[in-house]
Formats: C-alpha cells, structure tokens, sequence
C-alpha cells in the first residue's frame, strides 16, 4: 500500500491530466452538425454500457533540448472495480498486424478477456504490461493454484512524431493511475491519455468513442466503441460521405519528417456490447469494424497496425470452476443489427476522435493542426451534409 501511494504520488508530479469526464468546452462531431445514422446511448460513448469504467493519464512535458513529452495510458475496465477477478467473453482481430495488442493468443484460446484492456504508446507497451500485472497482483490473493500469472491486453500506436517515444516516459504509476482512476460517465476524447500524441489523416487525432442502441432478437442492446486512432493520408479521409480530405489541403503544416506518403498509421478499435454473444460471435463483431473505419478513409495500408478487441458485458461468471454452467447467446440470424451498430459507432468514434483534437506542438518543434471546424462545417453544407447541431 505504502508503494501504490508512492507511485500515485511520483505520478501526480508529471501528469497534467487524470480524467475520465469530458470537457464540456470539446465539442463533439455532433454539435458540429455532422450527421450520423443509428440511435446513440445517453452519453454515445463505450461507457453507455453498464459497468464499463475508463480512466485516462495524459502526459504532456517540454524537456531540454527541444525534447517533449506527448503520451500517456488509456484503460477500459469491462466490469468496473470487479473486471479482475470476473473476466467477460472476448476476441481479437487484425485488419493488418503492424502493430501490437499482447495478450490475444490467450483470447484467441480461451474466449475470455482477463483483466482491463490498456492502450499506450508502441515502445511503453512493456512497461504498461507489466505495471499491469503488478495491479492486479495487488489487487488479492493469488487463484486456488497458490500463484498468479497473467496475460495483460496492451494495445499501442506510435506517436514518435510528437512525442520522445525514445525516452519511455510512461512509468508503472501512471498505469496504476489510469486503472484506479477509471470511471462510468462521459469519456475525454481527442489528445489525451494514450491518444495524447497522434495524429489521424494529418490532423491531430488520438481518443474516441460512440454508441448506439439497437433491437436484435427480442432484446434491446447497446454496442459502444472506444478507438485510438493514429492512422491515415489526408486525401482519403471522409466525414459524412463527403471527401473532406481533398478539399482541407491548406494547412498542411507538417514539419519534418515529412507527412506520410502512404497509409502508415494505426488505429486500436475496442468494440463492448451487453448482448450475449460468445467468443467466436465477439470476432464476427470485432471484424465488423473495420468496416466502419473504411467509411472514415483508411484502406489498411501495408505500414498500418489495425487490430481491434470486441467483448461481452453479458454472461457474468462464465469462468467459474466448478459445475457446469449455463451460458446465454443470441443467434446468428439475429446479430445483422449489431453489425450495423458496431460499424455506426466505429464510424462515429474516429470523427469524435478528430474533432476533439487540438494543434499541438511536441517533440523537436513538430506540430500538427486539428480539424478545422468551420471549415468542414462549410464543406458538409456545401453537399448538403450538414444538419442543425445537436
């Protein structure tokens, strides 16, 4: 105890921010007016499914010779405070694997996700898992074999270009952090927690989610989707099916490096839904988003990491020892609207996650713009795409 205490205080020394509630001063895509299709939850957010909790630790510090810190954590808790010792049904998928998510050879043979589901950036991933071992070691007593092990989920994508990814500056506190702060309510979005330093489409991008609620079967059910979005060109990039990115070609204001000339980024997808689906029906849902990030521009080009994560808030104690348990599943013939709703939210998400970014400069003077929001809001209303904001 004397250690965590420590280690949230070391934390607090460095961080700049530790929140899970949203900035009422951020708009979202939304309040813009970019329309979108399906019913959102209350809050159009991961967290509209009950007991999901997210805390986030931002990592923003100018260092001495031009050096600058731009990262941080993100953590999902799938069943809040008791997600360690009550694992939810899982799977993984990859559109194209450059990247990573450890942990998924367990999912894949186990169907279950253990513990909460971290996202970083590419060179703090061994760091955040085993900081979140420690957590969770702390959390109690080791299972009826005497010992614990654990197989964490840590996603990343790279944000070298604005951050000093090279000076790993995510320390096991800030882990620990970004776990015990987690929350339900609205979720911070754009340039904060593990999204602090990337960009999406050549503008600043980083975190965001979406949700919808939709009948399937003789249920009502909500698919949320938190994404890290950290890929794209410009050229392709589409809001509301108009192609914003062949038009917003003034600001190009990337430093060197010079921007992208291929689709090189990545993007870590998490797709959570309270219906009863089961592990190989999680993966049909997960493989659905990328088609919600296609609709927003990505081709899933050769450099790009795209791997996403679907679970089931349903199902309680599935992994219990013991007797044999009774499990609930939707059949397939009625899973077309989840489908739908996954690729929706998803869709949403990654516009959530560039409106909400802000220019930033980071490492050696590097600088990305956000999305200009009146500029796009000019583009959709000249397609006829732009509705009154909510």
């Amino acid at each position: 105890m004397i250690l965590r205490r420590l280690m949230l205080a070391l934390a607090a020394t460095t961080v700049v921010a530790s929140a899970t509630l949203s900035d009422d001063a951020v708009p979202r895509a939304r309040d813009l007016g970019i329309p979108f299709s399906g019913t959102p939850g209350p809050l159009n957010a991961i967290t509209d499914i009950k007991g999901i909790t997210v805390g986030q630790v931002t990592l923003i510090e100018d260092l001495a010779g031009g050096k600058a810190v731009r990262t941080g954590v993100t953590a999902i808790l799938p069943r809040g405070q008791t997600t360690n010792a009550d694992p939810v049904f899982g799977a993984s998928f990859a559109l194209n694997g450059n990247g990573e998510m450890t942990g998924t050879a367990w999912i894949e043979e186990s169907g279950f996700i253990e513990g909460p589901i971290l996202l970083t950036n590419t060179h703090s991933v061994g760091v955040v898992r085993d900081a979140a071992i420690a957590w969770r070691v702390q959390q109690g007593g080791a299972d009826a074999s005497g010992y614990w092990w654990s197989l964490p989920v840590v996603a990343e994508t790279w944000d070298g270009f604005l951050s000093d990814i090279n000076g790993f500056h995510v320390k096991p506190e800030h882990v620990f952090q970004a776990i015990e702060s987690a929350k339900t309510g609205p979720v911070t979005e754009g340039g904060v927690g593990g999204g602090t330093g990337m960009i999406c489409h050549e503008f600043k991008g980083g975190i965001g989610t979406a949700s919808r609620i939709t009948e399937a079967g003789t249920g009502t059910y909500t698919v949320g989707v938190l994404v890290q979005a950290n890929y794209g060109i410009r050229d392709t990039l589409t809001i509301a099916g108009v192609p914003v990115g062949q038009y917003l070609r003034s600001d190009m204001v990337y430093q060197q490096p010079a921007a992208p000339n291929g689709d090189t980024g990545s993007i870590i997808i998490i797709v959570a839904t309270d219906a009863p689906l089961l592990p190989h029906q999680l993966k049909r849902l997960a493989k659905r988003a990328g088609m919600g990030l296609a609709r927003v521009g990505s081709y899933a080009g050769n450099g790009s990491g795209d791997i996403f994560a679907a679970f089931s808030t349903a199902n309680r104690n599935a992994q219990q020892a013991g007797p044999a348990t009774e499990v609930t599943m939707l059949s397939n013939e009625d899973m077309d609207p989840l489908f739908l709703a996954t690729v929706e939210a998803t869709e949403e998400a990654i516009v959530n996650a560039l409106v909400a970014g802000r220019d930033m400069t980071g490492n050696d003077g590097n600088y990305v713009k956000g999305i200009p929001h009146e500029q796009l809001k000019a583009l959709l209303a000249k397609f006829g795409r732009l509705q009154p904001a909510e």
